[in-house]
């Protein structure tokens, strides 16, 4: 996919909301959008009174759900036409898409602070799917799949420190269980509209690409 070299905070700024893209520092106070809540570029918080015609809004909603999961625009419209080519709500259908990628369940299981972190570490090879090593993060996972650290990765400081942070509790979505003393992860179901708690307007999002 194509790589965004550019900084993430300004995406965030440029959204005018947090998109949890530097995962835990996202909510603390260094946030850049905490210290500058404004968008980024020359003409700072003195641009933020200008409207946006309908295009533009519908262009910042698609912009926001496309970063926020850190896809190529192309991958993006791939989600969209298969979303489109199924019976049933096309944005339910597109978020679901979303959310049952691999790099995405990583991120809800809590082995990974952010998508990006959860996309660099199934590139690496960390995890097992249902039992089978897999370096494809938008693969797509189904009702009933494990998803698993490998054991000599599991060894390593970073997953011995975090595995005592998930027995400790972990804000996990009812359609994922998870195994802290295994680090192992099962989908339960399809994630629902409220389940995943949507904070984008998936009606602007289907309309720019109606156009």
């Amino acid at each position: 996919m194509a790589k965004n070299l550019g900084s993430k905070c300004k995406l965030c700024r440029r959204a005018g909301e947090k998109l949890f893209l530097k995962g835990d520092r996202c909510a603390t106070p260094k946030c850049a959008l905490v210290r500058k809540a404004y968008k980024p570029g020359m003409h700072g918080p003195k641009g933020e009174g200008r409207g946006l015609s309908d295009y533009g809004s519908q262009l910042k909603e698609k912009q926001k759900l496309k970063r926020s999961y850190g896809l190529s625009e192309q991958q993006f419209r791939k989600h969209l036409v298969e979303a489109q080519s199924k019976q049933g709500v096309v944005g339910d259908n597109l978020m679901s898409r979303l959310e049952m990628r691999l790099d995405n369940v990583v991120y809800r299981l809590g082995f990974a602070s952010s998508r990006s972190q959860a996309r660099q570490m199934v590139s690496h090879k960390a995890f097992l799917l249902n039992g089978r090593s897999l370096n494809i993060p938008s693969a797509e996972v189904k009702v009933g799949d494990e998803i698993q650290v490998k054991k000599h990765k599991a060894d390593r400081k970073y997953f011995k420190d975090l595995q005592l942070v998930l027995k400790g509790g972990a804000n996990i979505p009812k359609w994922l269980s998870l195994d802290p003393a295994e680090l192992k992860g099962k989908v339960l179901s399809n994630p629902t509209r409220e389940e995943i708690g949507l904070g984008f307007d998936l009606a602007s999002v289907i309309e720019f690409y109606s156009r």
